[in-house]
């Protein structure tokens, strides 16, 4: 359940909540907390209400629990802990940060962020860990502390805020008498609660404390170092809430030494990556699920097409180049040249890529695609391969052959069309750079080299010169993109030529014109050079300038 539908469920206020804990006829537990995604584990764990330990914080903070850490500080970790969660959380608030007027400004401050409650201690401003030394910090003068919890409780705009007083008498070596007569002076100020401590390793001064007391006040107490007192003790001594208060920074601490040292010790992950928490897992408590179904009903993305790489031939003509590999495993520039394409996607945020292969598909070694296999790729032709990635067709999907080096730009431009279909074709016919020898393309307009370029639309692709169709316009550079209702007419004119006894030789151009000859329009984006594909041993000179950013 996210938080939202948490919250919705439980409408109760925090501080209500908090509240209801404190005046509970059981007893009732927090655990401490010090961070966004412990507070969600203290909730998912089943807790009603969270300490938001000083001690923890600052530990998280990597300083010392001696006010090292600002209060704004601390405000500004517990608003992330609120956010998280939809249980109550009682800030460690230390001293109150400082005065009466510290005090007043800390609650408001709470109030704005969700808090429930701040428990403050009778020590002077800057404090010391009850623990170190507690004998010898001294306590904070009575009048001057009931003066603090006066003006918390009424700078409080939500009547069941609380104030927690926490009595340090018995850690400073005072008896019991000096903490009953502090406690007492706390409850006329306006206290919510009462939280008597000590240091000893049983519990026989605060059971002693509570039997004195008789529930004036809601008691509650910290166990930390009477720890192995059955709870029940607890519970016939008329205590109303335990603090678990600093198990989850200690635990999380002995989980990474162990961690660490193990990974610097063995430098290896396998020993230990089943002991963690998965990925999956933090994912789960930073709430990505949510974000996700949020942004699918908020946020109104583009859609990003899909590829199609056709990659599935050898490369005869490279020789003993691709004896191991197939060509779009070639390296050029110290980069395979199917991770080159693929680096081309990510740019442009497309990261659905499915490749078709067939010759040595077991050397293609490139993350983040898909792989179809050809496995007749040596007795068929483009159209065969096209087929074997049916699977992959896309409502907006580009198709383009796995040889290709291109500028960035040309495929972004791409993008920005919104035509059916788009082929892309190099209007510089005399560029002797390309390497590419067909494909001639027979457009309704030349290109004109403007920027309010006539809409221009495909005739035919043709290997060789078409006698009658004057001369041609260009090269389709092997890219074409398809959207929508383009894409149900590959799927017609894929099915249609199958019919036809040499389909297992037909390619990329004969679906174009196909397309064509049905009555579909394919527009044409030109481009002037900036791309290469790589057929022969020459070409791979010229990869890698291109590769280099040098232009042919």
């Amino acid at each position: 359940m996210n938080l939202q539908a948490k919250n919705h469920q439980n409408s109760t206020p925090r501080c209500v909540q908090l509240r209801k804990l404190l005046e509970s006829p059981d007893l009732e537990f927090l655990l401490e907390a010090h961070n966004g995604i412990s507070a969600r584990i203290a909730e998912q764990a089943g807790f009603k209400g969270i300490w938001a330990s000083g001690l923890a914080i600052s530990a998280q903070f990597g300083v010392r629990d001696s006010n090292e850490a600002s209060w704004t500080q601390v405000v500004d970790m517990l608003e992330f802990m609120s956010d998280v969660t939809s249980i109550p959380i009682l800030l460690d608030g230390d001293t109150g940060y400082g005065n009466f007027n510290n005090m007043r400004r800390l609650v408001k401050k709470l109030e704005q962020r969700n808090i429930a409650g701040v428990c403050i201690e009778d020590k002077v401003f800057p404090k010391t860990n009850s623990f170190i030394d507690g004998e010898r910090q001294p306590l904070a003068d009575i009048d001057e502390f009931c003066g603090k919890i006066k003006a918390g409780k009424d700078s409080q705009s939500a009547p069941d805020f609380c104030i927690v007083a926490r009595v340090e008498a018995l850690i400073a070596g005072w008896d019991i008498n000096e903490a009953l007569r502090r406690a007492e002076a706390y409850h006329a100020a306006g206290a919510d609660a009462i939280l008597i401590h000590s240091k000893l390793s049983r519990p026989d001064e605060v059971v002693s404390f509570a039997k004195e007391w008789q529930q004036r006040l809601p008691l509650v107490i910290v166990p930390t170092k009477y720890y192995s007192t059955p709870v029940e003790v607890f519970r016939e001594a008329g205590i109303s809430l335990v603090i678990w208060a600093n198990h989850m920074i200690r635990a999380s601490v002995a989980a990474m030494e162990q961690v660490s040292r193990h990974i610097q010790k063995h430098q290896s992950l396998v020993q230990i990556e089943d002991q963690i928490a998965s990925v999956d897992r933090i994912f789960e408590l930073q709430g990505a699920d949510e974000l996700s179904r949020a942004q699918q009903q908020y946020l109104k993305r583009k859609q990003t097409p899909h590829v199609i790489v056709l990659a599935a031939s050898r490369g005869h003509a490279l020789h003993e180049l691709t004896d191991d590999r197939p060509k779009v495993m070639l390296s050029i520039g110290g980069k395979p040249l199917l991770r080159r394409l693929v680096d081309e996607f990510k740019k442009q945020s497309i990261n659905n890529i499915t490749v078709v292969a067939g010759y040595k598909a077991e050397a293609i070694d490139v993350a983040n695609i898909k792989l179809r296999i050809n496995a007749a790729y040596d007795q068929t032709g483009e159209l065969s391969s096209l087929v074997c990635a049916e699977d992959a067709f896309h409502d907006d999907m580009i198709i383009m052959y796995g040889d290709l080096l291109f500028r960035s730009y040309i495929l972004h431009d791409l993008l920005e069309h919104e035509s059916e279909i788009v082929a892309v074709v190099d209007s510089s016919l005399n560029n002797p750079h390309t390497g590419h020898t067909q494909d001639l393309a027979y457009c309704s307009h030349p290109d004109n080299r403007s920027i309010f370029q006539h809409a221009v639309s495909l005739k035919c692709v043709r290997d060789q010169p078409v006698s009658g169709q004057g001369e041609a316009s260009g090269r389709w550079i092997g890219m074409v993109r398809f959207r929508q209702q383009g894409r149900k007419w590959v799927e017609e004119a894929l099915r249609e030529l199958q019919g036809r006894d040499d389909f297992a030789n037909l390619g990329m151009p004969e679906l174009l014109n196909h397309l064509i000859e049905q009555g579909h329009v394919v527009h044409v984006h030109y481009v002037h050079g900036h791309w290469l594909d790589v057929n022969a041993l020459v070409d791979i000179g010229r990869a890698h300038d291109f590769a280099r950013g040098i232009n042919p």
